[in-house]
């Protein structure tokens, strides 16, 4: 049997024995210590291996789900005591004689304030083995999934979404603000992993099969997040589920783009990791403009990276197993031929957030920026959201300077002035931006108690300018500013 069900009382002491030893992902890694931690996030174990020769209860976890080695029957009954049978029996581990092994990964995984463990499959390719994944196959914890969880709004919400559950990672996130999470797949794999992530982390998911929002039909969300199979690939080749649908190129993304606005309930937001097309002879901006102006929705794109065919190639055929096999160039060649064929020019990858907001006239914003990231995103979006209901003339309005606003000047020693003045954002979506003497004189006259336009007057009453010439002249990079967070709302 190996349903991945196990009983609610089975997970339960499972999870009783994972908190005693305690298997979480701070413990591990002060178990492995830096150096053999980063070996095992490059797929190597040995030294891993070498770190978890005591034999105790974490160390044996450690062997067992995150390294993949057999471990000694005795060992693995005293870390998964009267466990290790009704385990077997479900699909998660295998016993043979004086040896147990697993089957699937049950992963440590947390948040500045959770412990928690994500079931999935069993990591491919570690100590230079060939990569081997099934059709099937659900993935752990990925750069991808990190990266959506950190551009998700953690504001509290009354119903969440989850399109493309997979282990169930983003749902254990939504689960800490939202009061009901619903998680959807179509890999009947992913579901059971996805139910058994939540019950072994002592939280309800309702978790449903389907496509896209065909299992939410007529329902509506006060905040949808995904990280769909995103990957444009021809159409003949080896299909996993975990990164590549039924559907020709990037129309995975434009379905839930354009999907979203009967799903969000209003002042809701969609926050969706994904990769887009860069027409050959089109403008991608334009391209994905044109998916979400019929939704009427805000909406704010933010490519992060673009990248060339051959490289876009031969990451996915790594991935798959293909590379230093039989084929492999063959393969490679009908990649490029079929992008060729389709007019593909390069690949975008980055974030798409949408927000129902039922404003006459939507934002929509679409840039690239590939500048740094410094923890969380989702304060930007919620910021970015706040923008966006000030209305009217910015000028009539008082703002306050982002409180991880810094500002740095360069100039010959002992000048009066600095030759060249710059802001920077610390937090978040680190722009940057120069500056000249009036916009940093703005800037630091910004704390709520005057308008944008008064600011300004002063300042170039102060400059002997006329006020409203100023005021005029300023009028478009306050909107920048405010656009790219300089500026808040007081």
């Amino acid at each position: 049997m190996s349903d991945l069900a196990p009983p609610a009382d089975v997970v339960d002491r499972l999870a009783d024995a994972l908190r005693s030893a305690p298997f979480t992902a701070g413990a591990v890694h002060d178990l492995l210590g830096p150096l053999a931690h980063a070996a095992l996030g490059r797929n190597e174990t040995t030294p891993a291996t070498r770190a978890t020769a005591d034999g105790s209860t974490l160390a044996t976890l450690v062997r067992l789900f995150t390294l993949q080695h057999p471990v000694d029957r005795a060992a693995a009954d005293r870390a998964l005591p009267r466990l290790v049978e009704p385990l077997a029996a479900h699909g998660l581990l295998a016993s043979s004689g004086s040896e147990v092994r697993a089957l699937v990964d049950v992963r440590p995984y947390g948040d500045e304030v959770h412990d928690w463990w994500v079931v999935c499959d069993l990591t491919p390719g570690q100590d230079a083995m060939p990569v081997e994944v099934g059709p099937e196959h659900v993935l752990g914890i990925s750069e991808a999934s990190s990266s959506l969880a950190r551009l998700v709004a953690r504001r509290p919400v009354a119903r969440a979404l989850d399109v493309g559950t997979g282990c169930g990672v983003q749902a254990l996130h939504l689960a800490q603000h939202a009061g009901e999470v619903v998680a959807t797949d179509v890999n009947a794999r992913a579901l059971a992993m996805a139910r058994l992530t939540g019950r072994l982390n002592g939280i309800a998911i309702d978790v449903r099969d389907g496509s896209l929002y065909e299992p939410v039909a007529g329902e509506r969300f006060d905040l949808i997040a995904s990280n769909p199979p995103f990957v444009v690939s021809p159409p003949d080749g080896d299909r996993l589920v975990y990164r590549e649908t039924g559907f020709a190129g990037d129309e995975v993304v434009r379905r839930l783009v354009s999907g979203a606005a009967d799903h969000l309930a209003e002042d809701g937001l969609c926050h969706l990791l994904a990769a887009w097309v860069h027409p050959a002879d089109g403008d991608w901006q334009d391209r994905l403009a044109s998916w979400i102006a019929p939704t009427g929705l805000d909406a704010w794109v933010l490519e992060r990276e673009e990248v060339d065919l051959p490289t876009y190639t031969e990451m996915w055929l790594a991935d798959s197993g293909h590379r230093g096999r039989p084929g492999y160039t063959e393969a490679y060649d009908r990649w490029l031929t079929w992008f060729d064929e389709q007019r593909i020019g390069a690949m975008g990858f980055g974030w798409i957030t949408l927000r129902r907001a039922g404003r006459e006239v939507p934002s929509v914003r679409v840039e690239a920026w590939d500048g740094q990231v410094s923890g969380p995103v989702g304060p930007v979006t919620l910021q970015w959201a706040e923008a966006l209901d000030v209305p009217g003339d910015v000028l009539d309005h008082a703002w306050v300077v982002a409180p991880d606003l810094v500002q740095h000047t360069w100039g010959e020693p002992g000048a009066e002035d600095p030759a060249v003045i710059t802001v920077r954002l610390q937090e978040g979506l680190r722009r940057e931006r120069r500056v000249d003497t009036i916009t940093a004189g703005l800037l630091s006259a910004c704390d709520g108690d005057l308008t944008a336009g008064q600011v300004l007057g002063a300042i170039g009453t102060l400059l002997d300018l006329d006020p409203e010439t100023v005021r005029s002249e300023r009028r478009s990079e306050v909107a920048e500013l405010v656009a790219d967070g300089f500026l808040r709302p007081a």
